[in-house]
């Protein structure tokens, strides 16, 4: 039950250290994956954990079990995020106080997305800024929680669009925050060193700064794939030097393998150059991992910096094996315990794990026993696992079957499924999303949002803060004509029958492969427009599945529980075939949730009662979220032809 400031006081003077943040998975596949994952991570030997909380509490539960976790089961030093806006101090108090009970004494203390306007009319919104949830901390539990909080090497910035980001204006706040009680800063991710440098030098030198020698821990992510590095780097704020942008050129940028050899090598000049450059007085690195393995394992082993964690826990686990007796296992002895934890979890690469979920607690209560066994292992059996985690040898595939493009539409069993770490969010201020949005009135209101988006008037949505892509834009006329019909979309893709991997518009993947996909469209719909204008279309339809839910408890599909759609694939020279985008009841069932949600924070812009909040109360009461499949991908209009009624050209 360490502090983590009190174990970064343990290490030597130039001892480094690394950290890792996870998040609750979407999926109970997915979180079984993790389980797995997490062992074999935790064998790398972080200093402690991070584990996410969802925006205004959305992921509460999951976010705690999942803590509560690397904390009890795997004895891993663990922070617990926590956001205190547009939520309850209900939410606040219940988090704090199962944190405590469960031994966990590091909190991350966030503000979390902009307090709305409207919050206190719908009964939320009693935290304003992340120095109020610091000081009621303090308030209520004094000395107990480790406190860490957020820096901004750049300049804070509310979403994407906010352009008046500065560290100067920012530093008043950041050292409020931590004379009311913080004990360390976490930082934002970012990509200019220069910037991070400014950023710990002018934080030091604050006049009214009572603690000086505050441990500053920049936060580090990885390149995974590059849609992604564009936007998280968006997100952040996080500005891209021109050498670091160089190095992606256009024709790599598709391909993953390489995006995240250049990422490891990019990731590891930025580590030597911040340590060299403070003379080592900033030595440890957090990492964002996205639930992701490989990229992670291979920077940490081939730093020579972080390296020397590794080579420390593999000597422990030797020390541990020559030492150590088949009755001796307490919770102090924890390198064996992970190592047994990530083998009960172990599975055949890219297979759904079928325990229950009573089996799956029952599971991590077992690992401990399990621990004997691995006691009496070498340290052959660190290197085997740290191999695997770097994606070497044929058991590599257990950290890498999920390493291709993870997202919405990806694998639900990745413990990466998913859009975002954080929750579902607006991404924006509430002045912006006024000026994007403005305020519908009626569903005429709605439906003109969602063609304005389509038809590049504004950038964003609610649901999808990036601009359209050329691949929206090939059925661009055939979603504005359903979000005329008040069938509003979120999520889509056209068919696409053996496109070059290369292809600028359906490309991806190495080079010299063919990639595959079948049309499908997500979309609200009125319940009255289900069943009597699309449900007899698809009713009895051998080339479509369909899944459809409301916002409480229904659902309903075409397909049998355990039925998966693949419906994008590719084909490339020596590798099994890679399938990026799964549709299955999980993948369903997890985004509906989540989509519907993005329509409650959409509501908390808008006073309670008024034409704008009730509108979308009305979506929220009166239609289902649908997912659309069409099996015949070579006859590209099949899909729209078939639920609008078109003709064939």
């Amino acid at each position: 039950m360490s502090k983590i400031t009190d174990k970064i006081n343990q290490l030597s003077a130039d001892e480094p250290f690394f950290s890792f943040e996870f998040f609750p998975p979407k999926t109970e596949h997915g979180t079984r994956n993790l389980y797995a994952r997490l062992g074999r991570m935790s064998l790398m030997g972080p200093l402690f954990v991070t584990v996410t909380w969802g925006a205004g509490g959305t992921t509460a539960e999951k976010s705690l079990g999942l803590a509560i976790t690397c904390q009890k089961e795997l004895g891993l030093t663990t922070c617990l995020h926590l956001t205190c806006t547009n939520t309850t101090r209900e939410v606040i108090d219940e988090a704090l106080h199962a944190a405590k009970a469960n031994g966990i004494r590091n909190i991350l203390a966030l503000r979390g997305d902009p307090s709305r306007e409207a919050s206190a009319s719908h009964g939320l919104g009693e935290f304003e800024h992340a120095v109020d949830l610091v000081k009621y901390i303090r308030k209520q539990y004094g000395n107990y929680f480790c406190i860490g909080v957020a820096g901004y090497p750049e300049g804070h910035a509310d979403g994407f669009y906010d352009a008046s980001q500065n560290p100067k204006k920012d530093m008043p706040f950041l050292v409020e925050k931590i004379n009311a009680g913080a004990d360390f800063v976490l930082t934002q991710l970012f990509f200019d060193v220069d910037s991070f440098l400014s950023f710990n030098k002018l934080l030091r030198s604050q006049p009214d700064l009572r603690n000086k020698d505050i441990t500053v821990i920049p936060g580090l992510m990885p390149i995974n794939n590059y849609g992604v590095f564009q936007r998280a780097t968006k997100l952040s704020h996080a500005s891209i030097p021109d050498s670091v942008l160089d190095r992606f050129d256009e024709e790599i940028q598709n391909d993953d393998d390489k995006v995240k050899e250049i990422g490891v090598s990019l990731i590891n000049e930025m580590i030597k150059e911040i340590y060299e450059k403070t003379d080592g007085k900033i030595k440890g690195f957090h990492f964002y991992t996205l639930n992701l393995e490989k990229s992670i394992a291979q920077i940490v082993n081939q730093s020579p910096i972080l390296s020397k964690v590794v080579e420390k826990k593999e000597k422990e686990l030797e020390q541990c094996v020559s030492d150590s007796s088949d009755d001796d296992i307490d919770d102090s002895t924890t390198t064996a315990k992970r190592a047994a934890y990530m083998n009960r979890f172990k599975q055949p690469t890219n297979q759904i794990i079928v325990d229950s979920k009573k089996d799956l607690i029952k599971s991590a209560k077992m690992a401990a026993g399990q621990a004997q066994q691995y006691r009496r292992s070498s340290s052959s059996q660190f290197q085997k696992i740290m191999s695997i985690s770097s994606g070497h040898g044929t058991l590599g595939k257990d950290a890498t079957w999920d390493d291709h493009p993870n997202g919405r539409f990806g694998d639900t069993r990745s413990p990466a499924y998913g859009t975002s770490s954080y929750g579902p969010s607006l991404n924006v201020t509430s002045v912006k999303a006024y000026e994007l949005w403005g305020q519908p009135a009626d569903l005429d209101g709605i439906s003109n949002i969602f063609v304005s988006y389509l038809s590049r008037q504004i950038d964003s949505i609610p649901w999808n803060e990036m601009s359209i892509n050329p691949e929206t834009a090939v059925i661009q006329e055939q979603l504005i004509e359903l979000n005329k019909a008040h069938m509003f979309t979120m999520s889509s893709q056209p068919a696409s029958n053996c496109a070059g991997s290369n292809d600028k518009i359906f490309g991806w993947g190495p080079s010299h492969g063919y990639v595959y996909q079948k049309a499908f469209v997500e979309m609200f719909v009125s319940k009255e427009d289900w069943e009597k204008k699309l449900l007899p279309k698809l009713k009895d339809n051998p080339e479509v599945s369909y899944y459809v839910g409301d916002n409480r408890k229904y659902f309903a599909s075409s397909m049998k529980a355990q039925d998966t759609n693949c419906i994008t694939w590719g084909v490339f020279p020596d590798r099994q075939i890679v399938q990026t985008t799964i549709v299955g009841e999980d993948t369903f069932k997890a985004w509906k949730e989540e989509g519907f949600e993005i329509w409650r924070e959409w509501m908390l812009l808008y006073p309670r009662g008024s034409p704008s909040a009730n509108v979308i109360k009305n979506v929220l009461d009166n239609y289902y979220l649908t997912t659309i499949v069409h099996h015949n991908y070579p006859d590209e209009n099949a899909l729209w032809r078939l639920i609008l009624g078109e003709d064939e050209d």
